[in-house]
């Protein structure tokens, strides 16, 4: 079953269950998906629909620091409820010291051993190896500790 098809199952199946949250989160991802798909006139695949989905996750996970300094914590609740269901349909996160592990190996494979000057590079080797795997900013903040 592709993602598209479980996202619509488990919209139907939030509509039938009255679960208001999951059905509008999983129906605001549709519609994001549906708008890339109509203005780039393109059918998406897996790995495209894990694009829209990690997009989706960042912008709630951005949103999330300007509602704590508003003080608002219903929606910061709401948010982070969303981002628990639309973490259900991207792959397991990688956690830090596997990150780490990765970053370690593309330093040596590159012969890097220190300098800020070199941080770009090392970004550039080690994101398409974690990509829709793990989050960049903890990507930067390892490779920063490593620097």
């Amino acid at each position: 079953m592709s993602l598209k098809d479980r996202l619509q199952s488990d919209f139907k199946e939030a509509m039938k269950a009255r679960d208001e949250i999951r059905k509008n989160t999983v129906n605001l991802a549709r519609a994001a998906i549906k708008q890339y798909e109509v203005d780039n006139r393109a059918e998406l695949d897996d790995q495209g629909v894990l694009a829209i989905l990690t997009k989706q996750v960042k912008m709630r996970k951005d949103a999330l620091s300007d509602f704590e300094k508003a003080g608002r914590t219903d929606l910061l609740e709401a948010y982070n409820k969303e981002i628990e269901i639309l973490m259900e349909y991207l792959p397991k996160q990688l956690s830090e010291e596997e990150i780490l592990e990765i970053v370690k190996a593309t330093a040596a494979e590159l012969g890097i051993e220190g300098g800020k000057q070199n941080m770009g590079k090392l970004i550039g080797a080690v994101m398409p190896k974690v990509k829709g795997l793990a989050d960049g900013a903890v990507v930067k903040k390892l490779i920063e500790g490593i620097l």
